[in-house]
């Protein structure tokens, strides 16, 4: 635990920074933290009082960095400081590998609870391709080379979108592709409910993406790109995948069978999830 002196350091840093963004004290309290000691349970520290003051309150986090995190109180309960929602909407984050399947789930999650579908993928590259496009040649690129493209563009086009949808139920398909985006994602636009992740063998998923690339017209439907996704995503996404399991906050479908059996699995975790809020 922290020691006593400790302790009211990080809680004037914390008082001092309150109107500055959450990523921005997270830095601040990281760096004074570092020469804290700890043990490796999470220790709240002044969340009740703080948090009824409109402040903000601290743990410890329980990795060998020992890394302070800061959480913002809000009246908007799950959205940070400054969001621009006006009610916590309701964020399922859907992640599989490239071909897993996860357009033709969501078309049918949209069908049956009223979600608002975006791809990431989709928003990208309609902006690529909008014209007067400042970012256009940009994504490109970084898609040709199925590189991630800065996360700063693709949160900005979703909060985007999600405002004009006027819903607040999001299927956000395709992100978060590293854990940085996660966080600057809940940081800035809503903390997401859970994440939906689609299992399927690489073979499989490379055996769809082919066929689909014999129609698509998609310049990330090849070979070499296919690859290079999958190398991408295993090194990128299976860490925020592993992370969300930590906080119990990860649904896994195995989508190795037909749609349909697949779709079963996915109803099953969303009518209980609808359920459990009507309780």
């Amino acid at each position: 635990m922290f020691a006593r002196s400790s302790s009211r350091a990080l809680f004037a840093t914390a008082r001092r920074n309150a109107a500055v963004p959450t990523a921005t004290l997270r830095r601040t309290m990281a760096s004074e933290a570092s020469s804290s000691s700890g043990s490796s349970s999470k220790w709240l520290i002044g969340a009740a009082a703080l948090a009824s003051a409109g402040g903000v309150y601290l743990y410890l986090d329980s990795s060998k960095t020992k890394k302070v995190h800061i959480i913002t109180a809000n009246a908007k309960a799950g959205l940070p400081a400054g969001s621009k929602f006006a009610t916590k909407p309701t964020v399922i984050f859907v992640l599989g590998g490239p071909g897993a399947g996860k357009g033709t789930q969501c078309a049918r999650l949209v069908d049956d609870y009223d979600f608002v579908h975006l791809s990431a993928g989709d928003l990208l590259r309609d902006e690529r391709n909008r014209a007067g496009s400042q970012v256009g040649e940009l994504i490109n690129s970084y898609i040709k080379e199925g590189k991630i493209v800065p996360m700063e563009i693709t949160i900005s086009l979703l909060e985007a979108a999600m405002l004009a949808s006027g819903k607040d139920r999001f299927l956000i398909d395709g992100f978060p592709r590293k854990m940085d985006q996660a966080d600057a994602f809940e940081d800035t636009v809503a903390r997401a409910d859970f994440i939906l992740y689609f299992e399927c063998p690489e073979e499989e998923m490379l055996k769809r993406l082919l066929k689909r690339g014999e129609t698509s017209g998609r310049v990330d439907d090849n070979l070499e790109s296919i690859r290079k996704r999958f190398v991408t995503f295993t090194e990128t996404s299976f860490p925020v995948i592993a992370k969300y399991e930590t906080l119990n906050k990860v649904h896994q479908v195995s989508c190795i069978d037909t749609p349909d059996a697949v779709y079963s699995q996915v109803r099953a975790i969303f009518d209980k999830m609808f359920a459990e809020q009507k309780q």
